[in-house]
């Protein structure tokens, strides 16, 4: 062999020794960014000790990182239940949920996938949260108590979702609906309760229009009493030959020449007017 050839082996294996190590070199380390951990298997066996963010060494080639994001996460899922006074009702959900850091581990020895996390645990434990909420109020309460029910929702389905490394950090009640036959009923009721008040309102309007007859009938009443005082005082008589001669100028009636009154009246002086001059003076 050659110095040349020498030289040209030396060269390869110095290439190769050095792409091993940069090989190497790169699947020693992994960076973790922040809002995420990581969990390393080695030989397929997850380790204890989650990986936080920053930089952490790895046994090259043997291990695989499973990486997961701690951000909070959304998902929609639906449930159905019976109230207590047996009704159906269903419900979807909007739940906002994060993983605990500190279980990442068990997460992944456990549920694996993100997605499996929604659909084999969150999926039937906000199904199982639900019913319990149901079942403690008649489907009326559910409606008119709707802060209380998701209350009930959330304690369930937290204390559910904690032991498995999930978090709830909030929930929302996206569509309530119920069956076609309590919303026909709740439909019925509402008529029947505006009819009702319908009639109510009709009641007092009568109620209050007879008030008005008697009251106007008192008004008349004391009105003719009055008059019946005025007329046997002294002096009444004149009260009513004044009336008269008003309603016959404001009437516009034929008027006698003359009219005499009070002629028969005891002690009285015959009362004598000629109306139509009365007539010509206005």
């Amino acid at each position: 062999m050659n110095t040349k050839q020498l030289g040209n082996w030396q060269t390869t294996v110095a290439g190769i020794v050095l792409a091993t190590l940069v090989l190497f070199g790169l699947n020693s380390f992994v960076i973790i960014t922040p809002g995420q951990a990581g969990v390393i298997s080695i030989l397929g066996k997850a380790t204890d000790g989650a990986l936080l963010e920053g930089i952490h060494i790895k046994p090259p080639f043997i291990s695989v990182i499973d990486v997961y994001d701690l951000t909070v996460q959304k998902f929609e899922v639906p449930a159905e239940s019976s109230t207590k006074d047996l009704q159906n009702l269903s419900a979807r959900f909007a739940i906002n949920f994060r993983l605990d850091p500190s279980q990442v581990v068990q997460v992944r020895r456990k549920q694996g996938t993100l997605e499996n996390i929604v659909s084999k645990i969150i999926a039937p434990q906000t199904q199982e949260a639900f019913k319990i909420a149901a079942a403690r109020r008649t489907v009326e309460e559910a409606i008119t108590k709707r802060s209380e029910l998701k209350e009930d929702f959330d304690t369930a389905l937290g204390n559910r979702l904690e032991k498995y490394g999930i978090i709830v950090l909030d929930t929302s009640v996206v569509d309530l609906a119920f069956s076609p036959e309590f919303a026909r009923a709740v439909e019925e009721k509402q008529i029947a309760e505006q009819r009702a008040q319908r009639a109510v309102y009709i009641a007092r309007e009568a109620e209050q229009e007879a008030q008005a007859d008697i009251n106007r009938a008192k008004g008349r009443a004391e009105a003719q009493r009055l008059l019946a005082e005025t007329l046997k005082a002294q002096g009444g008589q004149l009260v009513l030959q004044k009336e008269a001669i008003e309603a016959w100028k404001s009437g516009g009636a034929q008027m006698p020449n003359v009219l005499v009154m009070g002629e028969g009246s005891q002690g009285s002086i015959p009362f004598i007017f000629n109306l139509g001059k009365l007539s010509n003076q206005s």
